[in-house]
């Protein structure tokens, strides 16, 4: 690598939204992977995705409404919602997992339900 290449990579790390850098690394994680980006994914379609839990909600024992996570692969957004559980160990903000499932929608928002899921190593 020249010193000038360096220097432009280094200064655009510098410069450039964090979170724009982060859904970039979340996305090549995902495509070397070889999981299908999120944004490609049709509702209806059996889908296997790979990225990070953005955001988990669980609920009480008494409300058994179940699970839901945010799920963000570097280029889409899709829910993720587990019925009647209150909580799944491992699922987690920030966690790393494959998710595969039947991708749906609801509210024109992408989602799973139930799907099946491995907890990815930071290496994964």
């Amino acid at each position: 690598m020249t010193a000038a290449g360096y220097l432009k990579r280094l200064t655009r790390r510098l410069t450039e939204d964090l979170d724009q850098l982060d859904a970039e690394v979340i996305s090549e994680q995902s495509r070397a992977s070889g999981a299908q980006p999120a944004r490609d994914c049709c509702r209806g379609e059996e889908v296997t995705l790979r990225g990070e839990l953005r955001s988990v909600q669980t609920c009480s024992r008494s409300a058994r409404t179940g699970v839901v996570a945010e799920f963000f692969d570097g280029t889409d957004t899709v829910l993720l919602k587990w019925i009647g559980r209150n909580r799944i160990p491992g699922i987690e903000p920030g966690r790393q997992v494959l998710i595969r499932g039947r991708l749906g929608s609801q509210g024109g928002e992408k989602l799973i339900y139930n799907p099946y899921y491995e907890l990815l190593s930071v290496d994964g």
